[in-house]
């Protein structure tokens, strides 16, 4: 069967009520979560995610789950693993529910092992942005009031200073480091056994807090838990069994397959939809220790993976590098983070046309779970992001007042799941901001739906730019810019770019009697912001900023005039 066929969402919605008939893990029931109803959630999800990776591990042990250059581990290596370092961090720190341990290094195997390992010692695992700064990782610290941090040399040599300060435990992983405490081997090495510990997890309570960035300025910490992303990994598979009913002879996940895993672990698309999914699914991870095309063509051919999830920068580099004959065991190439290019998805049919091309919506609030869109439904609709994933999700699209809206016009994307989060970290206010008391989490996206139920995300409302699939807050760097001297004002907002989607511009107007010089400004703000983070195009105004009506600097107009005018930066 091709895999440009279309699939009609009638057909596909009586696929997923055969997959949830089936029971099992697929099993769903109405129920009252936090006081909100839900008429479906899945009956599995009041387990914890410790013991749903424990039956995995029992079915697909032997099987080899992670490859990172020359090292090789099975699943049941991998677990062993986490288990012992659960041990040692419940017998030497006395970890436990409650508790949160910070997860802080770039993707190695040890990464996952430390994930699996807090989790399953019942504490709440917060990865830290291996791209951030030693003030930005201060900042989430002290946020979540994580004590120990598992982390490499480099990003522990960020906290080394703050050591005392903040009353931190350094553990070391693969490499050494003057400033930690303990090494993630010799804890597993030591740890008293690998039984799985029994420590009771309420399928409530927070299993991650992940840091996403905000129109606040700062990051906020969504708190997701152990009932949230269940909800959201069994969504993904009763989809994907779904598609095999709908679409005979497509098999977008094949059981002897293999994932690519070139997305940080730190973000909620690399360890959610490529890692933990792949562990309950028995699929093997190929670790890249840097991305690179060509690389990553030559490492799916040599394990023969068969699928690559990625932000739309890197799924074009592969169609310009790939080579006749090349990625042939290759059966889906799905984008995420950031809005594909259309031209895109019909470049890629052409290059590779035995992979299929799919796209996916979700948020970090949301366990990554929204919609998805595959097949010849994205070849037909290359601007949509999808259906609503199936089964336990609903949307809607609101005015300002929050009433939903006529099928095809644009309003406000709102998603209600028992895979949403449960608040932000520390900020009720803004935790009340984003949901509503009956469950419904204001996205920030503006969107709307067509005849067949396919979204389409239009504007955001949130002040955020989307770099290659990285949030950016513009508050955030206009505070930065604010800081460097000669700034009077400054205005911060998202040019269109064909490898990243956005880049982030700024306007600026000088104080009066001084220059601001570009170059010293990107050197500066290279000590405050993490590198993703700098202005790549910079506008300096001989005028004051425009304004709107209530006295503010107008963005949209700034933003307008800027582009219609050459750059300071770059000349």
């Amino acid at each position: 069967m091709e895999k440009t066929q279309i699939v009609p969402t009638e057909k596909l919605n009586a696929a997923v009520e055969a997959v949830l008939a089936s029971g099992g893990m697929m099993s769903v029931v109405p129920q009252t979560i936090r006081g909100v109803d839900y008429p479906r959630v899945f009956a599995a999800s009041s387990m914890s995610l410790r013991d749903v990776l424990a039956m995995a591990t029992l079915k697909n042990g032997e099987k080899t789950f992670i490859i990172y250059e020359g090292e090789r581990y099975t699943f049941q290596e991998s677990w062993d693993k986490a288990l012992r370092f659960a041990n040692a961090l419940q017998e030497k720190y006395n970890i436990g529910p409650g508790d949160r341990v910070a997860l802080a290094m770039r993707n190695y195997p040890e990464w996952c092992f430390a994930y699996l390992g807090i989790l399953a010692a019942g504490a709440t695992v917060v990865p830290i942005n291996a791209w951030w700064k030693a003030d930005e990782i201060q900042f989430a610290l002290k946020d979540c009031g994580a004590k120990i941090v598992i982390g490499d040399a480099k990003r522990l040599n960020y906290l080394a200073p703050l050591k005392e300060e903040l009353s931190l435990t350094l553990i070391v992983a693969r490499e050494d480091s003057p400033a930690a405490d303990a090494t993630f081997d010799d804890m597993v090495k030591e740890a008293s056994s690998a039984d799985i510990p029994q420590t009771p997890i309420d399928a409530d309570s927070d299993f991650c807090i992940l840091y996403t960035s905000g129109s606040t300025g700062r990051p906020k910490g969504a708190m997701l838990t152990h009932r949230g992303v269940i909800s959201a990994l069994l969504s993904w598979m009763c989809m994907l069994e779904a598609v095999k009913i709908a679409a005979p002879g497509v098999d977008l996940t094949p059981d002897e397959g293999g994932a690519l895993l070139a997305l940080p672990l730190f973000h909620v698309t690399g360890s959610h939809t490529i890692f933990i999914l792949s562990y309950l699914q028995g699929r093997k991870l190929a670790f890249m220790y840097r991305w690179e095309a060509r690389a990553a063509i030559d490492l799916i051919d040599r394990e023969k993976l068969t699928n690559l999830t990625c932000v739309p920068t890197m799924s074009n580099e592969v169609v310009n590098e790939v080579r006749e004959g090349e990625l042939a065991t290759l059966v889906d190439i799905t984008t995420g983070g950031a809005k594909r290019p259309a031209s895109h998805v019909s470049i890629q049919k052409e290059k590779i046309p035995h992979a299929n091309v799919s796209s996916g919506y979700g948020l970090t609030e949301t366990n990554a779970l929204g919609c998805n869109i595959f097949l010849g439904d994205y070849l037909e609709r290359p601007e949509s992001t999808g259906r609503v994933a199936p089964p336990v999700t609903e949307f809607k699209i609101v005015n300002e007042k929050g009433d939903a809206v006529p099928t095809g016009e644009v309003g406000e994307v709102c998603i209600k799941s028992p895979a949403c989060f449960r608040g932000y970290l520390n900020l009720p206010e803004e935790t009340a901001k984003a949901l509503t008391p009956d469950g419904w989490f204001h996205t920030g996206d503006l969107g709307k739906f067509d005849e067949e139920g396919f979204l389409y995300i239009v504007d955001r409302l949130k002040d955020l730019i989307i770099r290659g699939g990285e949030n950016i807050s513009c508050l955030e760097v206009e505070s930065a810019i604010h800081t460097f001297e000669g700034v009077q004002e400054v205005t911060v907002f998202s040019v269109p770019d064909e490898k990243f989607g956005e880049i982030v511009g700024a306007v600026i107007y000088p104080q009066k009697g001084k220059d601001v010089d570009c170059e010293k400004l990107i050197a500066y703000l290279k000590n405050e912001l993490a590198n993703f983070k700098l202005p790549e195009r910079i506008w300096i105004s001989p005028l004051q900023l425009p304004r709107g009506t209530t006295g503010k600097v107008d963005k949209r107009a700034a933003k307008a005039i800027a582009l219609e005018h050459p750059t300071t930066y770059p000349a």
